[in-house]
């Protein structure tokens, strides 16, 4: 009996996966549990299993497509089961070649042998003309990486080659749709961005005091806490447009960006008005480890009321961040560092921090939001008033 194979629903806003890779290839044999292919959606990569024993008998949507939620991805046959008829009518659905050069490695042909490389594993060799049958994979399973061709040609005897090769990356997946948001957050709102310096030595103090006590608490566990308790006193930043009405919302979700291995994403700290530090703590830690690895799911990175962007730790004192769309505002954290200050007229090195308050002047004027950048610096400097 043929088993279909779709393209699950994972969270409530996702719409369509697209695949990356699959683990088996026509005419394999298939278990019960096994992975089966890799697909990712504009939030996350994910991994399914086979839900059926039997053979891979026909794959109808390539590595690269995109498909609609609930679309048939593939079938499972019993060994030496014929095709269905319903399946010969799918076959001309087209197999797009795998566009994006960050996705796990695919298959290739090699010498008669079925070769695991990358995408880019792959376009490297044929461009030097290296047979990838040559060259020994140190990637998962055996996999053929970039680095692997790389070091296979640097080891070839003969001139090198006269220019460098460029390879192209396509602007796909998760990548278009960061870039799609951007170019939409810059044009469609009245962005102005407010700067402010303020006072972190009793942050820096609490932090210090605290770490003792909360696991892996770190700037950003307290700068959610900040945010999430000035949202609570400052309710009209907590909004978004909807259709030709401000909404503001009752509930505060705080996204904060983190750089993951497909791009930026954005895990959200649910009710953070609601929870104490070490349950910031401890929600952050997992969901930033989740998203760095890819395993976060649509509902992790989605629903944020208020964002928050940290580039602190890359030296950077202060920049312009773009609003996370539909909300508000976003906040940008600069880096902490020993800055000459005057304490009743003596000139005096302090730890200082810059906060840039970016906000959408069609639903905010100039001066309420200069007063919630203006609480959120007291918060920063008298940060134990947010544990109150």
């Amino acid at each position: 009996m043929a088993f279909k194979v779709i393209m699950p629903q994972l969270g409530l806003t996702m719409t369509e996966g697209t695949i990356i890779q699959w683990f088996k290839a026509e005419g394999d044999p298939v278990r019960q549990g096994e992975q089966l292919y890799e697909f990712e959606t504009d939030k996350a990569v994910m991994q399914v299993e086979a839900q059926a024993d039997g053979v891979l008998g026909k794959v109808l949507v390539g590595e690269g497509v995109a498909v609609s939620i609930g679309g048939t991805v593939a079938w499972i046959v019993a060994p030496g089961e014929e095709i269905p008829e319903e399946i010969a009518e799918e076959v001309s659905c087209p197999k797009a070649p795998v566009p994006v050069v960050m996705a796990p490695p695919a298959e290739a042909e090699g010498r008669g042998e079925r070769v695991r490389a990358s995408p880019v594993a792959r376009r490297l060799a044929e461009e030097a003309e290296l047979d990838l049958a040559t060259v020994q994979g140190t990637g998962p399973g055996g996999r053929i990486t970039k680095e692997d061709v790389e070091q296979a040609l640097a080891q070839m005897k003969g001139p090198p080659p006269p220019a460098a090769v460029a390879v192209g990356v396509p602007l796909t997946g998760l990548r278009a749709v960061i870039a799609r948001r951007m170019a939409e957050s810059a044009h469609t709102t009245a962005a102005v961005t407010l700067t402010t310096e303020v006072d972190a030595g009793e942050l820096v103090a609490l932090r210090e005091t605290l770490r003792a006590e909360i696991e892996g608490v770190s700037y950003n566990d307290l700068f959610i806490l900040i945010v999430a308790r000035a949202l609570r006193a400052f309710p009209f930043m907590n909004a978004r447009l909807q259709g030709e009405a401000i909404e503001q919302l009752t509930e505060v979700h705080v996204g904060l960006t983190v750089e993951a291995e497909r791009g930026l994403v954005v895990p959200v700290i649910r009710h953070a008005d609601r929870k104490s530090l070490r349950q910031i703590a401890q929600e952050r830690r997992e969901l930033v480890e989740q998203a760095r690895v890819g395993q976060a799911t649509p509902d992790d990175l989605t629903g944020s009321t208020f964002t928050l962007t940290n580039l602190g730790m890359y030296g950077v004192d202060a920049f312009t961040p773009l609003i996370n769309l539909p909300e508000t505002a976003v906040l940008g954290v600069g880096r902490i560092a020993e800055r000459p200050v005057v304490r009743q007229g003596q000139m005096v090195a302090r730890p200082t921090l810059w906060l840039s308050l970016t906000f959408d002047h069609r639903l905010v004027d100039g001066a309420p939001a200069a007063r919630f950048l203006q609480h959120i610096g007291r918060l920063v400097e008298q940060p134990y008033l947010c544990l109150l």
